[in-house]
């Protein structure tokens, strides 16, 4: 299971929601960032119009942060009194509680019921290169790479709504919102494996080997930032590409405003952040032409191991340990920025990865949907 810690200076707009559990994938507004462009794009399309009626009248920056926005129901389940409803859209939100219901969170992999927490992510070995299709440990039939083109085909009417995974035609939009963007962050991609001893190693060859969860129980020293002193927790890795990336594109002088005019100015400045995305056409996102949209997951995978190992390479792993977590064993430990032929910062570099993902996942989600709905 992953979890990223909220954002202080990033989640207000959420505040009116208590969530049971933290946020995953890019944070709210990662997500919200890569839906804007996509409503953006579609403005005033056919297609635009489909997705208005099925969302009744959501727009995808809302629907995108709603995947992880559920997780909510986690701890005390979607029947507590207390759980939060989307009482604006109640068809959407029975529909959302089905959903819950139908992938209620588990660890157990022999599960005949799958977590929604599942979809999210891939934990395809970073011990080499490859393509998602060249190995089997890391990845399941219940992955993102899996769950994108089964939203798909219950958009198309190749699976029916009453699936054993009650994803109705408008759960499948907001998915599809959510996970085109979870699958261009590189640590929902690709995961390091260790060893008894703490070594790297590839679970293809050694079953024991287990896994870092994508970086979320590791914790983070980048060398432009002071050692950290007793008491202060430092940041895990997954939460650095969730959070610190994210906000990194916005300015820092945002951070020192009052609170009341804070979520404006965030607001104005991720509305202009997005247009000058959309009007730019972001470099190398067309898949190939002749390629089926059902197999687009994959090659936007394929396409994103490599930042996931570079992620990895420009760290050094310390203090690895196995730990015992509920019913599993992962990997925690220590991530340190090792310096790099380059010389790029690992905070530079990661933003400029993180900027060009969200542009490739904002103009993708809105071309899949187009080709989708018609």
């Amino acid at each position: 299971m992953r979890f990223a810690c909220r954002h202080a200076t990033i989640v207000a707009i959420f505040l009116s929601i208590q969530f049971a559990t933290p946020l995953q994938a890019y944070a709210p507004l990662g997500h919200e960032i890569v839906g804007a462009i996509a409503d953006e794009r579609l403005a005033n399309t056919p297609t635009a119009a489909k997705i208005r009626t099925l969302l009744n009248g959501m727009t995808l920056e809302k629907a995108a942060v709603i995947p992880d926005e559920i997780k909510g129901w986690d701890k005390k389940g979607v029947d507590d009194r207390k759980a939060f409803h989307y009482s604006a859209h109640p068809q959407i939100d029975k529909q959302l509680r089905d959903f819950w219901r139908a992938n209620q969170p588990t660890h157990d992999m022999n599960s005949t019921m799958p977590s929604h927490h599942w979809f999210h992510y891939t934990d395809v070995p970073v011990v080499r290169t490859e393509k998602y299709a060249e190995g089997n440990a890391g990845r399941s039939k219940w992955d993102v790479v899996h769950m994108i083109p089964y939203c798909i085909d219950v958009l198309r009417g190749r699976l029916p709504e009453t699936n054993e995974r009650r994803i109705t035609k408008q759960v499948a939009v907001i998915l599809l919102a959510h996970y085109v963007a979870d699958i261009h962050q590189p640590l929902h991609v690709g995961a390091e494996y260790f060893d008894a001893q703490g070594h790297p190693a590839d679970p293809d060859k050694d079953p024991s080997a287990f896994g870092d969860e994508g970086g979320n129980i590791f914790t983070l020293q980048l060398s432009d930032e002071p050692p950290r002193g007793r008491g202060v927790h430092k940041k895990k890795l997954h939460m650095f590409w969730d959070n610190d990336a994210v906000n990194a594109l916005f300015p820092e002088a945002l951070n020192t405003l009052p609170k009341s005019e804070h979520q404006q100015q965030i607001d104005l400045a991720k509305k202009q952040f997005v247009h000058e995305l959309v009007t730019h056409e972001p470099r190398n996102w067309r898949v190939p032409a002749n390629l089926d949209i059902r197999k687009y997951a994959e090659a936007w995978a394929d396409e994103i191991l490599p930042v996931a190992c570079e992620a990895h390479e420009r760290l050094q792993f310390t203090n690895v340990h196995p730990l015992h977590e509920e019913d599993r064993v992962v990997a925690t430990g220590e991530a340190e920025e090792k310096p790099m032929p380059d010389h790029l910062a690992y905070r530079t570099w990661a933003v400029n990865v993180v900027r060009e993902e969200l542009h490739k996942a904002g103009w993708r989600l809105a071309d899949l949907l187009e080709r989708t709905l018609r």
